[in-house]
């Protein structure tokens, strides 16, 4: 036992002490690794979001004649209910619009003031072939504001869509039975 506690007590510990010169040397290398790593970061993301300008009016001039020619599909990707925080949706909700038919498949999240009686048509699904619409240039440059009113859906529903030249477009829908919903697309 004796010999047991004189070598615990007796056995050195050794300590990393570092010079001054060698704790320079090893922060300019921690800096160059770091440098390394965002300047690569850095160029990745570059490549990847770059858009050309001529990209830019390409697609720019597709949505023109898309909202021009009443023909367009609205994809949403989240759901702003009144008086309520932002849902993320699966892509299988969209509105898709053409100069004779207005077909919705949208969820709904908030207060109904009148309850379907088939369960099945909760949502906003319809499809309309008697509307009325109209396509107005927007508050800014590359933004056009198309509003419809259906007339035969047994109710008066809304549409009203901001779009914007890059593709994006946001879409209240207001319902006579219903409280309005914003949907991001």
């Amino acid at each position: 036992m004796k010999k047991i506690n004189k070598l615990l007590t007796t056995k050195p510990y050794v300590f990393l002490f570092y010079s001054k010169k060698q704790k320079n040397i090893q922060m300019k290398r921690s800096a160059l690794h770091l440098l390394i790593v965002l300047s690569v970061a850095f160029g990745l993301t570059m490549c990847g979001t770059a858009q050309t300008a001529r990209e830019k009016e390409v697609v720019a001039g597709e949505v023109s004649r898309s909202v021009n020619d009443f023909d367009f599909t609205f994809k949403a990707t989240y759901a702003y209910p009144t008086g309520f925080k932002s849902i993320y949706l699966s892509p299988y909700y969209d509105v898709k619009v053409s100069p004779d038919t207005i077909r919705a498949y949208l969820p709904y999240y908030g207060r109904a003031y009148v309850a379907p009686v088939n369960p099945s048509e909760g949502g906003i699904k319809f499809t309309s072939t008697d509307f009325d619409y109209q396509v107005n240039p927007g508050k800014k440059k590359g933004n056009w504001r198309v509003d419809i009113r259906t007339k035969d859906t047994g109710r008066e529903i809304f549409l009203y869509f901001d779009i914007w030249e890059n593709g994006t477009a946001r879409l209240q829908v207001t319902d006579t039975n219903r409280q309005p919903i914003s949907f991001q697309g």
